[in-house]
């Protein structure tokens, strides 16, 4: 996938995460007996970060100023779909997905100077994790209906409430945390606020798993926990708008993992179709199967198109408002019905519990929720139809 760069670093990345995989991740998955839907120790994934930094893929992503290889978006997005591709437990740590530099990287310009030193420049170099907090129980989609507050006293936030399913909250050491500061003002000014998750008052409840069988969501409570004024990220009341900025390359950068993990069950489907024999042959030579391989091809060559013609514009500076939804919406989609043909071409061994293609459908299934639901999708894109200039 995405054999049209060029870029030599890209390549030599590819090549390097490709061979720190092979070469010591599923060596110490195999040693470990990890498996997909097994917690992930948290001095394992301190080890990994330091080692990714070590090889110098951990913030890869990341301008070569702050460490990183500068590595634009299309090849961000070559380098996830490799990660995702490969079906190692452990492949989402290597660039840091989950809490690492892809979480902070395009926040770093809000950062004062002292914030960068004590949290964002540890992050980079694998020693912190960090998640961000904005989702709460009763808003989901509503982001502007969030309840958590965080009320100045003195040269000090109190901050009070809870967040809900927040991704890298298991491992994280600190969140970027969504606060009502002015519930008068309209719509409610929302702050960001860096918050030490082993602070008195904090709890990180892991009480629920995700479909997907893995342990990486968590609720974070608050109570009553005091932070300095100083730990404000992007400046009082505009935490709506910093998290808002965030969201389209978000959005995009999803795809290629979903392309990923979609093209390893269509490759797996490949090889069953002409291992598994009915009928005194393999069931490769039958025109139902052949019309769903062929079905998946096209989807995914669709899908990669779409992700690379959207980076391409995010490259450029393009407005990716509508662009990264309409991505992200068919991406989603397409991906999950390649799942679910794989099922289909597997049978009884694609429907059993913790089977390859069994566990990536469950996956790609929750892609369509992550990130804004398909229907906020088609909500952006509607409006930016319909109301070009509100868009």
């Amino acid at each position: 996938m995405f054999d049209h760069l060029t870029n030599p670093v890209l390549i030599e990345t590819r090549a390097a995460v490709a061979r720190f995989i092979e070469d010591e991740l599923r060596p110490l998955e195999r040693e470990l007996g990890l498996g997909t839907e097994d917690p992930w120790p948290r001095e394992v994934l301190r080890n990994v970060w330091r080692r990714s930094s070590e090889l110098g893929l951990y913030a890869a992503c990341l301008p070569a100023e702050l460490g990183g290889k500068g590595l634009n978006i299309q090849e961000q997005c070559a380098l996830k779909a490799d990660l995702a591709v490969s079906g190692a437990v452990l492949a989402p740590h290597v660039l840091g997905d989950l809490g690492g530099p892809p979480r902070v990287g395009n926040m770093l310009k809000y950062a004062t100077p002292d914030q960068v030193a004590r949290y964002f420049r540890p992050v980079i170099r694998g020693e912190k994790s960090t998640c961000f907090a904005l989702t709460e129980p009763h808003s989901g989609s509503d982001a502007q209906s969030i309840r958590t507050t965080a009320v100045a006293d003195g040269d000090d936030l109190v901050i009070h409430g809870q967040k809900h399913y927040i991704s890298g909250a298991p491992f994280a050491d600190f969140a970027i945390v969504m606060c009502v500061t002015d519930a008068s003002a309209t719509p409610p000014a929302i702050t960001a606020v860096l918050v030490d998750l082993d602070l008195p008052g904090v709890t990180v409840e892991q009480a629920y798993v995700p479909m997907s069988g893995q342990h990486i969501d968590a609720d974070i409570r608050f109570e009553n926990v005091r932070v300095p004024r100083a730990n404000i990220f992007g400046g009082e009341g505009r935490g709506f708008k910093l998290g808002m900025s965030r969201i389209n390359v978000n959005r995009l950068l999803h795809c290629p993992s979903m392309l990923g993990l979609a093209a390893r069950a269509y490759q797996a489907s490949v090889e069953y179709a002409g291992q598994r024999r009915q009928f005194g042959g393999p069931i490769a030579r039958f025109q139902a199967i052949q019309h769903m391989l062929a079905d998946m091809a096209a989807a995914l060559w669709a899908c990669e198109s779409m992700i690379a013609q959207t980076a391409m514009l995010a490259d450029a500076g393009a407005d990716l408002r509508m662009k990264a939804a309409a991505c992200k919406l068919f991406v989603s989609e397409r991906c999950f019905e390649v799942a679910d043909k794989a099922v289909q071409i597997h049978g009884n061994v694609g429907v059993t519990r913790g089977h390859p293609v069994e566990q990536t459908w469950r996956k790609l299934r929750m892609f369509r929720i992550f990130t804004g639901t398909s229907e906020i999708q088609r909500n952006t894109i509607a409006k930016a139809i319909l109301d070009p200039a509100a868009a």
